[in-house]
């Protein structure tokens, strides 16, 4: 065989996932199947082959010991931004966007949804140069703005804002493409978000709304209980101008009315879109988000934000309990975008899985606005696996001792050892 040929093979056969991997001994949290207990979990040609209390290993699989640690389907981060290769600078359809895989997996996350970084006008490029290309799961709202978030500029413009055009490009990738996004409007007029809903509706999408400036001749209330349609999704929905409570701490009673029409209340933590003031009365008066996502970016990664089981961390510190977190970034958001197909851990269903450590300390939260809250547990990842192949391994479970590995062992087909002489 050609040296060339040989040298791609063997790199071929370092990535490629095991054909059986028992998980055993772990605490299966499955929302949607229902289930929490302790579980064996078989994977077999990357997908979930069974699952049991016991579970015998098949003959030359590998074994992972994950007594102790919670194990889940892999999370789906419902608003990200990852259209990283257009390198333009200060966009988020450009320098601001993250490389998915560079952040996805050792953050148990498997599906990241882009949030309206591209439009109907680039929606090609984010697809050839991100999309195709990473080994995350990367689907996307596609932005009502022609050219996404290149620019503020570009999404105050309502003559670029053309649902029959989005509706075409939808057309075209309905593989990928789950929703709309309506983003950072500035203007007192609900332009954007009634072509965003026209192009839902054209497509059969839900709409995803970052409601941009609150002014008061459009307020929020209004957009949640008349403009959204049942499935459109209010994403930042802790932002600090939501209004929340009236003067006597409650919760105001529009919030409800949304909730009972369909709507979706999303996290989108984001750089500044996460507040405690806001987040801690409505988990406390028992109004959940229906999905907790991060609003990845570069200026969010490193902030308060930090990743998604961060982000559950810190709503559980408040008061959300763990399977009610799990769910909301797993089963609800898979629901949210239509893709039953993800979210759960059945047999036939592809392995995503995330494996947590629920650690348990005194450990420190911060909102977007530099609120502080204690909590004392926090998720930790500690192994991630993509269609059955372990892609992240904090404690090397799958490891083998390197001393029975043999005395060759990581050289490649095509080298050799050569020793000095004596």
């Amino acid at each position: 065989m050609h040296r060339r040929a040989l040298l791609l093979l063997a790199l071929s056969c370092a990535w490629s996932q095991p054909a059986a991997v028992v998980l055993q001994g772990g605490r299966l949290i499955d929302p949607r199947n229902q289930v929490d207990a302790v579980r064996d979990v078989l994977i077999v040609n990357g997908r979930i082959e069974r699952i049991a209390e016991r579970i015998q290993p098949p003959t030359g699989a590998r074994v992972a010991d994950v007594r102790g640690l919670i194990l889940t389907p892999g999370l789906i981060d419902l608003h990200v931004h990852v259209f990283y290769n257009a390198g333009i600078p200060d966009a988020w359809a450009g320098d601001n966007s993250i490389a998915p895989d560079s952040f996805s997996f050792r953050t148990c996350t498997t599906t990241m949804v882009d949030a309206g970084s591209s439009g109907w006008r680039n929606f090609s490029q984010f697809r050839s140069m991100v999309i195709d290309r990473a080994q995350t799961r990367v689907l996307a709202f596609l932005n009502i703005a022609g050219f996404g978030m290149m620019t503020d500029h570009v999404e105050q413009d309502p003559a670029d804002f053309l649902p029959d055009r989005a509706a075409a490009v939808i057309e075209k990738n309905r593989d990928v493409i789950v929703g709309i996004k309506a983003a950072h409007y500035q203007k007192p007029d609900w332009t954007q978000i009634d072509r965003a809903v026209e192009a839902g509706r054209l497509t059969r999408l839900p709409v995803m709304v970052d409601f941009g400036y609150f002014l008061p001749q459009r307020p929020y209330w209004q957009l949640v209980t008349e403009k959204l349609r049942p499935g459109d999704i209010s994403t930042h929905c802790f932002r600090a101008p939501v209004p929340w409570v009236d003067e006597n701490g409650k919760l105001y009673s529009y919030l409800f009315r949304a909730r009972e029409r369909g709507v979706k209340f999303d996290v989108g933590h984001g750089g500044g879109s996460f507040a405690f003031r806001n987040a801690v009365p409505a988990i406390s008066q028992g109004f959940y988000p229906d999905s907790i996502s991060t609003d990845l970016h570069k200026g969010s990664q490193n902030a308060g934000l930090m990743d998604l089981p961060t982000t559950m961390s810190k709503l559980m510190a408040i008061g959300l309990p763990l399977p009610e977190a799990i769910l909301r970034a797993t089963w609800n958001p898979a629901r949210i975008i239509g893709r039953s197909d993800l979210g759960h851990l059945s047999p036939g269903a592809e392995a995503d899985i995330a494996i947590f450590r629920l650690e348990e300390g005194n450990f420190g939260f911060r909102d977007s606005d530099d609120g502080r809250v204690s909590g004392r547990q926090r998720l930790t990842c500690e192994m991630t696996f993509k269609a059955g192949r372990p892609v992240w391994d904090w404690n090397s479970r799958l490891g083998v001792d390197y001393r029975n590995l043999g005395p060759n062992y990581g050289v490649r087909p095509v080298e050799q050892i050569v020793r000095p002489p004596r």
